[in-house]
């Protein structure tokens, strides 16, 4: 039995439905599970490990529902830096044709880390691209090696230029091996318990690389298997275009088509749905991971959040791919939701709780998860704890929660997951990252200058 004390918490955030605050207040974990939240002087059990938490804000763990971490080794890209989404992606794909499995490896390790380090426990990652031999246990093995929660998205290409795709046909995979590939990794990796630390999801890249015959045989094997879909949609004006001339239906009729809506499907950036889609996705339960930077930087457009979250949309947030984003800070992106939402309609329109709730609880809920999320009794031991000390919050004692969006971002004090500190002070507990640093320095000079 092992046991985690985190006590006098100066702010504790629940993110429960009654959306309760608490202040001077201690959590006992037991096994990775909350056991207790109440006044520590009531306890009468052996404690193993206790933070003193005076002066410190505890959140749920932050979860990503939405990133490429490889993408990380082509970070600012020159050029790439300047150009809109399709010309972006043919401008990268001849780099990442190099890739190798250490390059996913070493990308997974460093990429999650930065989440980590930022209160990230739960992250997603699409990972569509594996050259020269990559699998997706290459990544898997990082998650491991940190001890964060992974959704680790078996994502794919199979329609390439020669067949009016937009990947080089050295990117995709030919159909019958990917249905093979996606079988094994479900049958050898997916745990659907819940508190699971690793489940599989399948992941077609999109609707412009992927066959209409394999995004349906993908949504039948999921549900086959009891596992979420995810892909990306209506990202963009080029997309919507795409769509109507491909398919001659715009994103959300296509995924309609295709079976890919519902309570186990997430749609990454849906920037240009309209209202009849949103609606329809409210309808069938259908998730969005919202990456506002990413949509800024590749000028896709500002999303209706707030549109979004009034018709009872599943809305989390993702920093999306280190080429597009070129920053993997969670918080960042609620700040950025925040600012947006506000811009689009009105500063009274969108608050920094809400900002926060899409950073935790709704990004549960986009995952199709009921145990994180959510700082109660019976849900998993997952925290991010912040100094409010630090420099960033001087002057925010009147509303320490909010300043954790309005300000910042920060790093945070400890991360912890499944009841087990994974970060504190900047550091990473089970590996030396400075080390891994060096290795990530090395693969990306290597993959820029082949």
């Amino acid at each position: 039995m092992k046991t985690l004390l985190i006590k006098n918490a100066s702010h504790i955030v629940t993110m429960n439905d009654e959306e309760v605050e608490l202040k001077d207040t201690s959590i006992l974990c037991e096994n990775g599970i909350i056991k207790w939240i109440g006044n520590h002087n009531d306890l009468t059990e052996k404690i193993d490990f206790t933070i003193d938490a005076q002066d410190l804000v505890v959140i749920p763990g932050l979860v990503n529902t939405h990133h490429h971490l490889f993408q990380n080794l082509t970070r600012v890209y020159p050029k790439a830096q300047n150009k809109p989404l399709f010309g972006w992606l043919t401008s990268l794909y001849p780099v990442w044709q190099n890739i190798i499995p250490s390059d996913i490896y070493i990308s997974s390790l460093i990429g999650i880390s930065e989440m980590v380090l930022t209160g990230c426990t739960t992250t997603s990652d699409h990972l569509y691209l594996f050259p020269n031999g990559s699998k997706l246990e290459d990544q898997i093995e990082a998650s491991k090696l940190i001890g964060c929660r992974f959704h680790a998205a078996r994502g794919f290409m199979s329609v390439g230029e020669s067949k009016g795709g937009l990947p080089p046909d050295s990117l995709v995979e030919d159909e019958k091996a990917i249905i093979k590939d996606c079988q094994r990794v479900i049958e050898n990796f997916n745990d659907e318990k819940q508190f699971s630390m690793l489940r599989v999801v399948l992941a077609p890249c999109s609707p412009f690389s992927v066959s209409q015959n394999l995004m349906k045989l993908t949504a039948e094997m999921a549900r086959s298997y009891s596992v979420s879909l995810h892909t990306h949609l209506a990202e963009n004006d080029e997309d919507i275009e795409y769509s109507k001339n491909h398919f001659e239906m715009r994103p959300g009729e296509y995924a309609e088509s295709l079976n890919w809506l519902g309570d186990d499907v997430w749609h990454a950036h849906c920037v240009k749905l309209n209202d009849t889609e949103a609606d329809l996705f409210a309808k069938s339960r259908t998730g969005i991971a919202h990456c506002p930077t990413s949509n800024m930087r590749l000028a896709s457009g500002i999303a209706p959040v707030r549109n979004w979250i009034d018709k009872d949309v599943k809305v989390g947030l993702g920093v999306d791919g280190s080429s597009s984003n070129d920053s993997g800070h969670l918080l960042n992106e609620a700040r950025q939701t925040l600012l947006l939402q506000r811009l689009k309609f009105g500063a009274d329109k969108f608050s920094g709780r809400e900002a926060l709730k899409l950073a935790t609880k709704g990004g549960a809920k986009v995952l199709n998860r009921n145990d994180i999320g959510e700082i109660s009794v019976g849900k998993a031991a997952d925290f991010a704890i912040y100094d409010l000390k630090q420099i960033d919050f001087s002057g925010t004692s009147s509303d320490p929660v909010a300043a954790l969006v309005f300000c910042g971002p920060v790093k945070t004090k400890y991360t912890i997951c499944n009841g087990k500190i994974i970060s504190e002070n900047g550091h990473m507990k089970n590996f030396d990252i400075n080390t891994s640093l060096e290795k990530h320095a090395l693969a990306s000079i290597r993959l820029i200058n082949n």
